[in-house]
């Protein structure tokens, strides 16, 4: 096991069953139908249940699948995991913590994915019978899932202070921070995560899709770790 590695967690991601108090909606109803599916067990989805969910809590940062299916594709097929040097985490914004194996290939196939988490949620594995699963969610909140990965919480937002990704992956690696990115589309992160951050930071002036900020924290991280050991032409 190397013992400098990047670590990071996609926080209050837009991934979650469908809540109940819209299972009764026409578009919902009408999608559950379509697919065979009770409501409660679909993965809720901005693009098909957008006027079902104008209602809901904070509804800017739900249902958007989609931010966690580009982010894990980018981050699990990068050197950096290849060479077995990234832990990534997806915490969900109804306070689950998904786990997933480095050697974990996702399906490229958006509908697969969405598939493939409905089962996790579902059977709480994937595969559900396997006793080292690829994937596995936990009921958990955030502050339990960094005290378990005996970490300090680096927290990305567009309020914090400006700095370049590899000074974020300097702190990281060499003062045992776990590197928060949140897996929602607009919005803010909670109270909560900004008074359980040590240091909130900043890579860009102006707002960046997750999987961008994703790519360019491992990015720097396989400078510093030297995976593109070459000699120089």
């Amino acid at each position: 096991m190397w013992s400098r590695m990047l670590y990071i967690i996609l926080l209050e991601s837009s991934l979650e069953l469908i809540p109940r108090e819209i299972w009764g909606h026409p578009a919902v109803v009408a999608n559950a139908r379509r697919r065979g599916r009770k409501p409660g067990e679909m993965i809720l989805d901005t693009s098909l249940h957008y006027h079902a969910m104008k209602e809901l809590r904070f509804r800017e940062k739900r249902g958007r699948p989609d931010i966690v299916h580009i982010s894990l594709l980018n981050a699990l097929s990068s050197p950096l995991n290849l060479e077995g040097r990234l832990r990534i985490y997806i915490h969900t914004i109804g306070d689950y913590v998904i786990f997933i194996r480095p050697d974990t290939r996702l399906p490229r196939n958006y509908q697969r994915f969405i598939g493939l988490i409905e089962q996790l949620f579902r059977e709480g594995r994937v595969p559900p019978d396997s006793s080292r699963p690829l994937l596995y969610i936990k009921e958990m909140g955030v502050e339990e899932l960094i005290d378990s990965l005996g970490k300090k919480l680096l927290l990305l937002s567009e309020t914090g202070t400006l700095v370049s990704p590899d000074y974020i992956v300097d702190e990281a690696v060499e003062k045992d921070y776990v590197v928060g990115i949140g897996g929602f589309p607009h919005g803010d992160f909670s109270r909560r995560l900004y008074r359980l951050a040590d240091n909130i930071y900043s890579i860009y002036s102006k707002p960046l899709d997750t999987w961008i900020v994703v790519s360019r924290i491992i990015e720097a991280a396989e400078r510093k770790l030297g995976i593109y050991n070459v000699a120089r032409l």
